[in-house]
C-alpha cells in the first residue's frame, strides 16, 4: 500500500501566510481558510481562536493580530453572537437559531 501524501507539503517552501493563492487582508472564508490551517501545520504553529463578546473585544484582537503581523481567528458562542448582533436576533436559549 502507498502511503498518503502529506496535505500540507505545498506549504513548507513558502515563506509567508500572504503566499497562499487568493489570501488577502480581512475575513478569508473556504479553500483559503482551509489552506491558512495547513501551512500552519506544515510550519509548526497553530492559529488562535479569540471568543468575542462584543465590538471591543473584536478591535482588541484585530488591533493585537495587526500589530504582530499574524493572522487570528474570532469566534462568537451562539448567544455571544446574538448578544452582538443586538435585539434584532431572538436569543432563545437552547434553540438553535437559522
Amino acid at each position: 500500500s502507498s502511503a498518503m501524501a502529506d496535505p500540507c507539503a505545498q506549504f513548507k517552501d513558502m515563506k509567508s501566510y500572504w503566499d497562499i493563492p487568493g489570501m488577502k487582508a480581512g475575513v478569508v472564508t473556504g479553500k483559503v481558510a482551509w489552506n491558512l490551517l495547513q501551512f500552519c501545520k506544515a510550519k509548526g504553529f497553530a492559529l488562535p481562536a479569540f471568543n468575542c463578546t462584543g465590538s471591543s473585544s473584536c478591535n482588541a484582537v484585530l488591533e493585537a493580530a495587526a500589530k504582530i503581523g499574524m493572522p487570528a481567528y474570532i469566534q462568537f458562542s451562539e448567544g455571544g453572537a446574538c448578544f452582538f448582533a443586538g435585539k434584532g436576533l431572538p436569543n432563545d436559549k437552547g434553540k438553535l437559531q437559522a
